[in-house]
């Protein structure tokens, strides 16, 4: 079905981009023949996370049960400078996001009905670092965000990794993940073309009230060690703008495509399970503990065997100082089996100030030594700066292009 007719004149990107009047154009716009409804959303889709202020929401925002990161390059053309696409690509973005996540419509959009429920959307966008040359913004590129280094485990498939664009869109509800996409993704369609798409998901909401992490496919709780305290958060995943001033409020997303040998996993005890990856798989206690925050006591011994042992994962993923700790937000992928192997995994999104203090030296030992490697393989990889958030009548990324 092509997209209903419009009023002979009706340009959207040129209303977006030719000055701010744009941005407040709001409920007096019609869509598909009637007025944008005034009657606010209740209920479990009603809820909304805020999308402007200092930082970009879908990060340390509470995880939300659905998620879809996309990557795109920016589209190259003799009579535009790749700043100004960008530009124009982080305005649209803006004016859409900030509406779609309060519960209301895009501009133009030919869905609106499918907005009125957000569920907790979040759409948060992200800059790889070859982006920065080609945009003339070499300069301004944070020496934190630059390519991970090999790891020997690596086994990476050029369809899952890189990009000059991230688009991470997460909600709690899988029919407004896929609208917002679709809204976001087809207004930039003349500007970028898409390199991948990733979507994952974790436990539907309100279906565990435990209070206790996410478990992987693997049957593993999946992120227990993490940055749960304002003072941790302000430290170790927010940007200060010391080397940036733009960048102060932003954060570096290292975004791992991790695929799990399931099919091997299954013939292993449950005791094989449990010593290979130092928790016990029905609590996540460490298995010198009894509740899944416990500390782990690496130096225990029962007859002289340690009881977690040190190549477990856990003892090699612990860190070794402060600095080497980061906010986790993964998510499980479950694909259509390829030569009848099962195809699923998880989508590691790590998000800290600097990956080469924090997230490098905890892969480099992971990789050297791991007892979990032989069920797990890194497939894809990108590292992308995730934006300041915006001001109201900004829009992202404007303290870096003006």
């Amino acid at each position: 079905m092509g997209e209903p007719s419009r009023p002979r004149g009706f340009n959207r990107r040129r209303l977006l981009l030719t000055g701010g009047a744009a941005l407040a154009v709001t409920t007096t716009l019609t869509r598909c023949g009637r007025a944008e409804s005034a009657t606010a959303a209740t209920g479990f889709g009603s809820n909304t996370e805020p999308f402007h202020g200092a930082h970009q929401g879908g990060v340390d925002t509470p995880a939300q049960a659905h998620a879809l990161f996309v990557a795109l390059d920016l589209v190259a053309t003799p009579d535009r400078a790749p700043r100004d696409t960008l530009a124009s690509v982080l305005r649209l973005w803006t004016a859409d996001a900030a509406r779609l996540t309060q519960g209301r419509p895009a501009l133009a959009d030919t869905e609106p009905e499918l907005a009125a429920r957000p569920s907790r959307l979040t759409v948060t966008v992200g800059l790889g670092a070859g982006l920065f040359e080609r945009a003339g913004l070499a300069h301004r590129r944070p020496d934190s965000v630059t390519e991970l280094p090999a790891f020997s485990t690596d086994r990476l498939e050029s369809r899952w990794c890189g990009g000059d664009l991230l688009l991470q869109i997460c909600a709690d509800d899988p029919l407004v993940v896929a609208h917002t996409a679709r809204v976001l993704l087809k207004n930039v369609r003349t500007m970028t073309t898409q390199r991948w798409q990733q979507r994952g998901f974790r436990s539907a909401r309100g279906s565990d009230t435990s209070g206790a992490t996410m478990r992987n496919l693997m049957g593993q709780v999946d992120g227990t060690v993490n940055l749960r305290t304002a003072t941790d958060v302000d430290r170790l995943l927010w940007d200060d703008g010391a080397g940036q001033p733009w960048f102060a409020g932003g954060t570096v997303l290292v975004l791992r495509r991790i695929r799990t040998e399931l099919d091997s996993w299954d013939e292993l005890d449950r005791t094989s399970r449990e010593l290979t990856v130092g928790r016990r798989l029905d609590t996540g206690a460490p298995l010198t503990g009894t509740h899944e925050f416990d500390e782990p006591d690496l130096d225990a011994a029962e007859n002289g065997i340690p009881v977690i042992p040190p190549n477990s994962h856990v003892a090699l993923a612990r860190h070794r100082h402060d600095g080497e700790r980061f906010l986790r937000r993964a998510y499980n992928y479950d694909d259509p089996p390829t030569d009848a192997t099962t195809d699923a995994g998880l989508i590691f999104a790590a998000y800290q100030r600097d990956p080469a203090q924090q997230f490098v030296p905890v892969q480099q030992r992971l990789a050297a030594s791991d007892a979990l490697n032989p069920w797990i393989t890194t497939i894809g990889s990108a590292v992308f700066a995730i934006l300041p958030g915006a001001a109201d009548g900004g829009y992202l990324g404007q303290s870096l292009l003006e």
